[in-house]
């Protein structure tokens, strides 16, 4: 759009005939977030409160607008990028978030470990020294004593806080693994997501058809990384009667992860009563394939 239209728009805001507005807001709605600028500008030079309002309306409106794009887009990608996944959930309640200032903290966080390791150690050394330094050292634990709030499913506040919930964990955990060439995935485990480490030469040999036999162990981010075998997994999934077992226990693509994510989000937003915000985690939700 160009700017003097743009600015005849944006200027029209404020007019008292509902009918004008609600026709300039959807001309203003077919646009991106790159108008964002033009309409925080005109907020800062108006002390008009009600056409401020309206502003602060529309830019939220683009704002989610934009998130729903970056996550369908990620959805229907190759989702190879789960820190890509992540950030698209993040941008909904920070669409101006820091996204190099994210990356290189994960990376600090990622070199540090790498520094530790070396070639002679197993896999399950490995694990044990990313566990030792993502939960202890660097002190990630879920957030117990406010286990609902909305801040724990995003990744700029996680990084920040050190407080997250299982699935934020979990996703970050994975993240950091799998810079370090650990192959990670998610498991579904009922109520407490785990992440499932996986012998990726034996999961390459049989091409995802039979990855029950190429995971190793279980680590559960709710209890400091614990190692878990497949047979105590199998076992307290019988005894709490989840059927199919195998899909409780079975690795998933990153997709089941970030839809995970953003319904803690939706659940953390409903018990707080944040009936907006609920209904456009609802949207997102949506996006994801049935």
């Amino acid at each position: 759009m160009k700017k003097k239209r743009l600015k005849a728009l944006i200027d029209l805001l404020d007019d008292p005939d509902e009918l004008i507005f609600l026709t300039v807001e959807k001309e203003l709605l077919k646009e991106n977030h790159q108008i964002i600028p033009h309409l925080e500008k005109k907020w800062e030079t108006s002390f008009d409160e009600f056409y401020q309002d309206r502003i602060e309306n529309l830019i939220q409106d683009l704002q989610f607008k934009q998130t729903k794009k970056l996550l369908n887009l990620w959805i229907h990608s190759d989702q190879t990028d789960l820190l890509e996944g992540f950030l698209a959930v993040d941008h909904f309640q920070y669409p101006d978030v820091n996204l190099l200032g994210i990356h290189q903290k994960i990376e600090k966080i990622k070199n540090e470990i790498w520094l530790e390791f070396n070639n002679s150690l197993t896999l399950r050394e490995k694990t044990t020294m990313l566990n030792h330094f993502i939960f202890n050292i660097q002190g990630f634990t879920v957030n117990h004593n406010n286990i609902s709030s909305p801040q724990n499913c995003y990744l700029n506040q996680l990084l920040d806080t050190k407080n997250g919930n299982p699935v934020s964990i979990g996703i970050l955990y994975t993240i950091i693994a799998r810079q370090l060439g650990i192959s990670a995935r998610f498991s579904d485990y009922p109520k407490n997501p785990l992440v499932a480490i996986i012998d990726h030469e034996l999961a390459k040999k049989v091409h995802g058809k039979d990855t029950r036999t190429s995971v190793l162990f279980y680590i559960n981010p709710s209890n400091k990384g614990s190692i878990t075998s497949r047979k105590e997994i199998d076992y307290h999934l019988k005894k709490n009667n989840y059927e199919p077992i195998d899909y409780f226990a079975e690795p998933k693509e990153d997709i089941y992860f970030i839809k995970r994510l953003t319904e803690s989000l939706f659940e953390s937003y409903q018990s707080l009563g944040f009936v907006e915000k609920e209904t456009k985690i609802k949207e997102l939700i949506e996006l994801f394939p049935k």
